[in-house]
């Protein structure tokens, strides 16, 4: 797994510091990475990476963070891989800002030192930490009464992007020129119209539109939803809030983002949303995947040793974790 190519695309431009995850602390987030010392990536992905994200025209405060971690220690890139993610806020004044900023700083700390095995396992503990953590923190002060987080993360690892989803956040692949949201937001009209209850034009219009039935803080632990898909060469990754999905469609969704560069496309995309009347914050995350290597496999190929659980959810063995537990 590499990290981004060095250009001014991989993050451009440069947002304020307030704008980003702050005050990761390298040496808490390395604490478990020991282990890993001896193992070696048997798939690397080469991406190239760029978000942003804007207040809007009519709220006073971002709420919105972004956040991503590319590791260079080959057994953390074997065993972990890459994470990227965005979270929307909520709260009002300074506290949906305090909980999106935790979420993705507790999220990559501690993801990256789980001792368990499986990613989504990994991941889902590092959430129930920040959500337990958030939840602790609305209950200390009144002000911060009701404060919690959308949050969307995806990591590549081992050749698959395994995306975590708690509220109306969103993932979208566009592959071959189609786009499909793979993430399932957790709000609800979505959850109306896929029971049934409401058509796609009555939700639009609902005055309960952006209300989330699940986030990180609300309550001590959180329901975690998971999707796995493979990597591909090609493939083009938006992580985004409802700010850009509630304002800019699908199909045009797609077409920004492979007809520019990943900076260009997030730049493009946070305008339109603006051009609309940008009712709220707005945050874009394009993660393009140039390539896909794997030993003795074909980049693209399906790797053999995948295996569905009961479930019905891809994973996939994780070889470079069997060496380093003997499992």
């Amino acid at each position: 797994m590499s990290e981004p190519e060095v250009s001014a695309e991989t993050h451009t431009p440069e947002p304020a510091v307030t704008d980003r995850t702050a005050r990761i602390d390298r040496a808490e987030l390395v604490l478990g990475w020991r282990a890993y010392a001896d193992v070696g990536a048997e798939t690397k992905v080469v991406v190239k990476v760029a978000a942003r994200t804007d207040m809007g025209r009519v709220r006073e405060n971002n709420e919105d963070k972004f956040e991503w971690y590319e590791p260079e220690e080959p057994g953390v890139v074997a065993a972990r891989g890459s994470l990227f993610a965005v979270a929307d806020g909520v709260g009002g004044a300074n506290a949906g800002q305090i909980a999106s900023e935790t979420a993705l700083s507790m999220l990559i700390t501690g993801y990256y030192n789980s001792e368990l095995e499986d990613v989504d396992g990994a991941l889902n503990e590092a959430i129930q930490a920040a959500s337990d953590r958030i939840y602790a923190m609305a209950r200390l002060l009144p002000s911060r009464s009701g404060m919690a987080t959308t949050l969307t993360a995806a990591v590549i690892v081992g050749g698959d992007v395994v995306i975590a989803q708690v509220g109306d956040s969103r993932a979208y692949l566009v592959r071959n020129g189609d786009i499909r949201q793979v993430s399932l937001d957790h709000s609800w009209v979505e959850e109306q119209v896929r029971s049934g209850a409401l058509t796609r034009a009555d939700a639009e219009m609902s005055p309960f539109r952006n209300v989330i039935t699940r986030s990180v803080g609300s309550a001590p632990t959180t329901r975690v939803d998971f999707f796995w898909e493979e990597a591909r060469a090609g493939d083009i990754w938006l992580l985004c809030s409802d700010g850009l999905s509630g304002c800019v469609s699908d199909n045009e969704i797609c077409a920004t983002v492979e007809a520019c560069s990943p900076a260009e496309a997030v730049r493009r995309l946070i305008v339109l949303a603006n051009a609309r009347g940008g009712p709220d914050n707005v945050t874009a995350m394009v993660v393009s995947v140039r390539e896909v290597l794997r030993d003795g496999l074909e980049a693209g190929a399906a790797a053999a040793d995948s295996e569905r659980d009961g479930q019905g959810s891809l994973r996939r063995r994780s070889s470079a974790w069997s060496r380093l537990f003997g499992t």
